[in-house]
């Protein structure tokens, strides 16, 4: 049986592909105020704002493609059972062939009705208002902005808990609840940490690649590939 691999991979990963990280230093996201386009008073106050502002994000998915650490996490699905938490709404890891993804804020590609968390459909194309579903209620982007429940998380935290090993890439572990998930993991489970910048105080020594996602991916793929073929 392959050993669980669990990897909780945040805005770090999908930087080196062109994808902006959630907030720039002054506290800005692609020049807006976060509370007016990642909360649900801010879609209540100006919903087509809140439109345009992920029909632009939704956009750009078109022009950038994954990276080297996307792929090398695909790759390791030949020898670990290879779970991705992501906090990230884009769709990387899919398109570089990783299987099994859970988004715990949600897609970009995806859309649900305000009325409703589920009854999830694909979204490919912009979405404005007066786009609605078969009941007629209008749809929204399938995020889960700040106030909201995460839907996932439980189920994020039963696959924390099965974990042999434990990759932590591109996220400063700082956004709660989903920050908490490492609490989950067994405590024989080996945790490895790849970010150029975390503070980092879960794993120490050669487990802590402070570099970038692709050259920590490059890293961590030889460390644990080398202890398989008895290197």
């Amino acid at each position: 049986m392959k050993k669980k691999l669990v990897v909780f991979s945040g805005a770090g990963i999908s930087a080196e592909s062109g994808v902006k990280t959630f907030r720039d230093s002054d506290g800005l996201w692609e020049n807006h105020r976060v509370e007016d386009v990642a909360s649900p008073e801010g879609f209540e106050k100006n919903p087509k704002m809140v439109l345009d502002f992920y029909n632009a994000r939704r956009r750009q998915l078109n022009e950038i493609e994954p990276n080297k650490a996307h792929l090398i996490l695909a790759e390791l699905e030949k020898y670990f059972d290879v779970q991705i938490i992501t906090q990230n709404v884009d769709d990387l890891h899919e398109r570089a062939g990783s299987t099994k993804i859970i988004h715990l804020h949600g897609e970009l590609k995806k859309a649900r009705p305000v009325d409703s968390e589920n009854a999830i459909v694909d979204w490919e194309q912009d979405l404005n208002l007066g786009d609605l579903n078969l009941e007629g209620i209008q749809l929204r982007p399938h995020i889960v902005w700040f106030g909201e429940m995460v839907p996932e998380m439980d189920k994020a935290m039963e696959i924390c808990s099965q974990a042999n090993i434990f990759l932590v890439i591109g996220t400063s572990m700082s956004v709660y609840p989903a920050a908490g998930l490492i609490s989950y993991i067994p405590e024989n489970c080996e945790v490895f940490v790849i970010d150029p910048n975390l503070p980092n105080s879960y794993t120490q020594g050669e487990n802590y690649f402070k570099t970038s996602a692709t050259e920590g991916m490059e890293l961590f793929k030889n460390t644990i590939l080398g202890r398989i073929d008895g290197k």
